[in-house]
Formats: C-alpha cells, structure tokens, sequence
C-alpha cells in the first residue's frame, strides 16, 4: 500500500487490521518483542545468540513507548495488530496494548524481511504472496536455536517461492540487508527443515506456487513468539505474525 510510514501508523491506531507487506514501500519494518524488564537481557542474550533470526534494530528504556526507528510514533498503538502472552501461552490478540503497557516493560525491534521486498520486486523477482494479497507463510523448523537465558525454542522461517533461475538474484539481493534477516537459510526441500506441507503453514497464509518455482526460506522474526512460548514469561507483548512496525527508516538504510 503506497501511502507513508506516518500515514499507514495513523490508519492501524484508527483501527484498521491488515498484514503490512509491501506497505509503505522503501521504509524498513520491524518486529515487536516486549518482556518485563527482569527478562530483558536474556532476551537480548538470546537475539545476540541468534542474529540471523532476531536480528536487533533497538532496544528501548524500560517504560519508553517510543523508538528512534519512527520518533513520535507509540509502540503500544501504532501497529496492526498485537498478541498478549502469559505464562507462554498467547492469550489474546489486540489492536493495541494501552490498557496493559507498564513501566516495567522493555521493548526490542527486530528487523524483518518486509524491508528487502521492493529490492526483490525492483530487480523482477516475484513475492507471491504480494501477488495473491495474502500474509507471507511462516513454518515452524525442526532447527533449535541456541539458548540464551530462560530463552530457547525451534527457529522459524518464513517462505517466498522463487522461480528457479531467479534464486541466485534473490540470495545476491538479500544478502545485502543482514539486518533485516538477509540472505536465504535454506532453499529447496523444506523436508530438510522438518516442514511437511507447505499448504499449512503455522503462521500467516499459503502461498499458491506457479510452475518452475522453488520453495526459499529465510529466518524470520516470529521466532521469538516461540522461544516466549519456551521461557514461559508471566506476561509479554509481541506484534501478531505479518502485522509489522512500519518504521521511518529508509530501507536501503540497512543495506549494505
């Protein structure tokens, strides 16, 4: 949706739900991670432990509603939609986390592979799930994560289906932006990563494949809500898989 990062923040603190892929093309996006401050720097060990999942974009000052990533914006209502955990289990889902922010709670933005989807769509490689209007799919892998803290759990990724000779286009192109997930983990038999069917993922919505496409999967940062699930926190904030902070930073900001 080609409207400013101002401007699509406005729309979701009105209400509006959506998945924000392709939203405010060439600003970065983020993911939402928010712990009570006594879980903070395990949650930081962790994302340091597993940068190609959570890789960290900011952290703010316990209580802070605010990021540098968009100043003047409110991380408690200026995203799509939220998910409220406690005690590991994701107990509700939200349109925003005002009646529930403490001063207690630090949050982290974690980039996320929104941000290389106009390079990808720029340089002709097709996103269909952009194409299909849908959310991304996101699978949960049989890969673990190292530990950092009370934090552990399996990684997930995210798929987009590449035709086959645009993979390497897609591996150049995001391997440039590390901070937002960068380059591919894995390309091809989603067996490998213990995904039984691609028509079902665990998070977000299937992607319909056209002929000659081959299945690539990046490392995404839904990974955390799995690891919350594992460390059991009495209570935690985190955005609703595909419904993303839209943030003010140019996305060519993180590329390198």
């Amino acid at each position: 949706m080609p409207v400013s990062p101002a401007e699509a923040r406005k729309r979701f603190r009105a209400g509006l739900r959506t998945t924000t892929a392709f939203w405010a093309p060439g600003f970065a996006q983020a993911n939402l991670v928010v712990v009570p401050r006594e879980a903070a720097f395990d949650f930081m060990l962790f994302a340091q432990r597993n940068q190609r999942a959570c890789p960290l974009l900011d952290v703010t000052e316990p209580g802070s509603t605010v990021t540098t990533l968009a100043p003047g914006a409110d991380l408690r209502r200026d995203l799509p939609a939220y998910r409220i955990w406690e005690h590991g289990e994701c107990v509700a889902e939200a349109p925003d986390v005002i009646g529930c922010w403490s001063d207690d709670l630090v949050a982290f933005l974690l980039g996320c592979s929104f941000t290389f989807e106009r390079a990808l769509t720029s340089a002709g490689v097709p996103v269909r799930h952009l194409e299909q209007s849908c959310n991304v799919p996101m699978f949960v892998t049989s890969i673990q994560c190292r530990p950092g803290g009370r934090f552990s759990g399996p990684l997930v990724v995210s798929m987009r289906p590449i035709p086959a000779d645009l993979v390497a286009t897609a591996v150049q192109i995001t391997s440039r932006y590390p901070a937002v997930h960068g380059a591919p983990l894995h390309i091809g038999n989603p067996a490998a990563l213990g995904i039984a069917d691609l028509s079902k993922p665990d998070f977000g919505d299937p992607v319909t494949c056209v002929d000659g496409d081959i299945p690539v999967f990046w490392a995404c940062g839904v990974t955390p809500q799995m690891a919350l699930a594992y460390a059991q926190l009495p209570f935690a904030i985190t955005h609703a898989p595909g419904h993303m902070f839209i943030t003010d930073v140019p996305d060519e900001t993180y590329a390198i």
